[in-house]
């Protein structure tokens, strides 16, 4: 019985947490190589569109504000030694590039540069290659 009961126990715990835990951002993460850490999340995000109807290859880099660079510097940080990988974004990413240099190529689409100070956006289902050019840090947002 008291076995009996520690069962149900569990499962009632169990039926309280799992609504919570998938709720939360991020679910769980995993590794996408030895340095690079891939989040996932439960909350769903709209890639952005292009007019014909694909989804948007174009990164967009521009020098931030400073209400932009304090904002970027309460986000997490991530870091990657010299490199080169696959990336695709299931959701829209922020980030400021801390230190570092990178070519970010879309697939089917032209290279882009980022260089430490730069802020970048790249859109929900975008595929590229990262080719990290040196060892960068970057403070990065999803939405």
């Amino acid at each position: 019985a008291e076995t009996a009961m520690r069962g149900v126990l569990f499962l009632a715990l169990v039926a309280l947490v799992l609504p919570l835990a998938t709720a939360s951002t991020p679910a769980f993460a995993s590794l996408a190589g030895p340095t690079n850490l891939r989040l996932r999340t439960t909350k769903a995000y709209t890639p952005l569109r292009m007019s014909g109807g694909g989804v948007s290859t174009k990164i967009e880099v521009k020098q931030p504000t400073e209400e932009e660079k304090a904002k970027a510097q309460k986000w997490p940080t991530w870091g990657c030694e010299v490199s080169k990988f696959p990336w695709s974004y299931d959701q829209n990413e922020t980030c400021l590039l801390i230190t570092g240099e990178v070519t970010v190529t879309p697939n089917g689409g032209e290279p882009v540069e980022i260089k430490a100070g730069d802020m970048a956006t790249f859109p929900a289902g975008m595929s590229c290659t990262w080719d990290v050019k040196k060892t960068l840090s970057k403070h990065y947002n999803f939405f």
